[in-house]
């Protein structure tokens, strides 16, 4: 089997490649018995399994739920219908990642509808950090804003123009 050193030498020509394969540049060394066992796999005993009491998505590359996960949003409503889609596809299709920022966009919207649902306004002001935008990059925040107004005002035009012409 081939040691670090011997991979590294493959690919000499990418800058900065194999930086780590002198133990002696080693962060750890010589604390750390360097035996290269890391690059075979495990060596390491797993975690104890946390318990699945909710649903959570994993990729169709994962046999099993990772050991740890996030619970603190379980997916729901249509963000999560769309995020069930894109847990179908293997994380290096499009079809897995452009749905998932897609139920992103769709969960900021739930989000808000479901504050005003239970009496709250959003501050989507402070909730954007546009009041650090404001401070830090104003020329970018009127810039947004700006654009914002127009496509909305596109928008509105077209679909209502499209209303008019239905009616005659």
């Amino acid at each position: 089997m081939e040691t670090i050193e011997e991979k590294a030498k493959d690919y000499s020509h990418i800058l900065g490649w194999g930086i780590d394969a002198d133990p002696k540049n080693d962060p750890t060394y010589p604390i750390k018995l360097r035996t290269d066992n890391e690059q075979t796999g495990h060596t390491w005993d797993r975690p104890e399994q946390q318990p699945v009491d909710i649903e959570v998505l994993r990729s169709i590359e994962r046999p099993t739920v990772s050991a740890v996960f996030g619970t603190s949003t379980p997916p729901s409503g249509l963000s999560g219908q769309i995020r069930r889609f894109a847990f179908r596809f293997s994380e290096s299709e499009y079809g897995h990642w452009l749905p998932l920022l897609l139920a992103d966009r769709v969960n900021v919207v739930e989000g808000i509808v479901d504050d005003f649902r239970r009496g709250r306004v959003p501050n989507i002001f402070a909730e954007k950090g546009m009041q650090a935008d404001w401070k830090y990059d104003r020329n970018g925040l009127i810039k947004k804003v700006l654009i914002g107004a127009a496509i909305t005002t596109v928008a509105f035009t077209l679909l209502s123009r499209n209303k008019r012409t239905r009616k005659r």
